[in-house]
């Protein structure tokens, strides 16, 4: 989770096809000016416009072309990653590219890990390094480096010749120029969601991981809660029989953190509203379930139909809340207060994702998944599955306790926020790179889940027309192999 205030349980313009400079917008023009228009490329024929004013029309048409000219895998400039373990290493170096909410967390659950040093550490903030700082050393580490000379200095960072992890926690719209820095620079990656904010970046980063042998990870956490990995070895069993449908979903209202100065550093993450119409976090939600169904590992997406509401509550929030003249009174909201997307994938399943933070509702990643035998439904955890249960009467899915995966049977009381995912996430990374293993996802979940970001907005324009969602793995995904729902190691 990338700096959004989540519970322990856990502007309308398209930005033009090209990518920007590596260099990106940098933080600071983000979060002082409201100005700008936001990444989203994409292409499919457009549907579903009959009847639709010219203008309308045009725009769906224009936005289904642009879909289509992703759809096509660009050749190959390097091998694949998928199934490519790490070097096997005793001590894993690492270098953490922003420290506020999230960063500022995390850093006390990598060094609460064995076998993991801070080497590095980077934020425009100097007071946040110093802070950061000052927790490596009370761990018993040495002195970090600290690069806080301004908005690149992550680049200095990148090109260390000691670290091999490179952590970014930063707005959305940094993650992309970040990811590549550390790739470039020789560093594996792991990057809060989403990994990037249009499928031009999300092709690069699939390149830039194959050409440098370096993996390029989403770590979603969320795929690392107790529920969801205990549902994906039932899954996995087939408790559930032949799988059908799943759903996932980020509902969670942000509207009084949105609005706060103090909470998110500027108004990075509201800007967000004023440029995409479409699901702007779909990774809690997708991931997890993408586990269930093995996408990119003997299934995979192909399309996505996306529909949005009008977007109010955020206006309405706004002039119920906010002083007259507050800044954010210029601001033009566009994005859907609640998107609904379904995804197909090859074998004929179909997953819905939900995304709300602008309106009352209790939080929940809906977090569901039924097939042939039964069916299991989250926020509250309940199931029904045969011959367990034949009375149409929702079960107690904590009879199942059975069925955690290792990681939670060895980890009962982690430590950390949301559940203590956290920690188990960081864990198994670690594990993995200790060890010499393969990861538990790689660039392809990374591109496969954030896709829907851009893909959504452009699926509204185009009035909810069906847009390819591109082979990032390039055929890869026919290939069965090993993903959350891993083995435990025998050292």
């Amino acid at each position: 989770m990338n700096d959004a205030a989540t519970p322990d349980h856990g502007s309308d313009n398209d930005v033009p096809d090209s990518r920007p400079p590596s260099g990106g917008p940098t933080r600071r023009s983000v979060l002082r000016t409201s100005a700008g228009v936001a990444g989203a490329g994409v292409a499919a024929g457009a549907a579903g416009t009959f009847g639709a004013p010219p203008a309308a029309a045009a725009e769906a048409a224009d936005a289904a072309s642009t879909a289509a000219g992703y759809a096509t895998a660009p050749p190959r400039r390097g091998r694949t990653m998928a199934g490519v373990p790490f070097e096997r290493r005793s001590t894993v170096r690492v270098g953490i590219i922003g420290l506020g909410n999230r960063g500022g967390s995390m850093i006390d659950l990598f060094l609460a890990l064995p076998g993991v040093r801070v080497v590095a550490l980077c934020d425009p903030v100097k007071t946040k390094c110093e802070r950061a700082a000052a927790k490596v050393v009370a761990a018993g580490q040495p002195s970090p480096a600290v690069y806080a000379k301004g908005e690149d200095d992550y680049r200095d960072l990148c090109e260390r010749g000691d670290l091999d992890l490179v952590y970014v926690a930063t707005p959305w719209e940094t993650h992309f120029a970040m990811a590549e820095a550390a790739l470039l620079g020789g560093k594996h990656v792991g990057v809060e969601c989403p990994v990037a904010m249009r499928l031009d970046e999300l092709w690069a980063l699939v390149d830039l991981s194959e050409r440098t042998r370096r993996h390029c990870m989403q770590l979603e956490n969320c795929c690392y809660g107790r529920n969801e990995m205990r549902v994906l070895r039932m899954a996995h069993a087939g408790l559930f029989g032949e799988l059908l449908h799943g759903a996932g979903a980020y509902n969670h209202d942000l509207r009084e953190l949105m609005f706060d100065p103090d909470y998110y550093e500027g108004p990075w993450r509201r800007l967000w509203h004023t440029r995409l119409r479409g699901d702007l976090y779909p990774n809690h939600g997708f991931g997890p379930v993408a586990n269930y169904m093995d996408v990119n590992r003997g299934d995979r997406v192909v399309s996505i139909s996306s529909f949005g509401t009008p977007a109010l509550g955020l206006a309405e929030y706004r002039e119920a809340n906010m002083p007259p003249g507050d800044p954010s009174f210029k601001e033009s909201y566009v994005s859907a207060d609640r998107t609904v997307s379904m995804v197909r994938t090859a074998k004929g399943r179909i997953i819905r994702l939900e995304h709300d933070v602008s309106t009352p509702h209790p939080y929940s990643r809906i977090n569901s998944l039924g097939g042939t035998k039964g069916v299991f439904e989250d926020y509250p955890a309940r199931i029904y599955v045969e011959p367990d249960h034949t009375d149409h009467r929702w079960g107690d899915f904590a009879r199942y306790a059975d069925w955690d995966h290792w990681l939670w049977k060895e980890h009962a009381n982690p430590p950390g926020g949301h559940g203590g995912m956290d920690y188990i996430m960081l864990f198994r990374l670690v594990q993995t790179m200790r060890l010499g293993l393969v990861p538990d996802f790689d660039v392809y979940d990374a591109a496969v889940w954030t896709a829907p970001v851009p893909l959504s907005h452009l699926s509204i324009k185009a009035q909810g027309a069906p847009l390819p969602i591109p082979d990032f793995t390039r055929g890869e995904w026919r290939r069965t192999r090993s993903g959350v729902d891993s083995a435990k190691p025998s050292d």
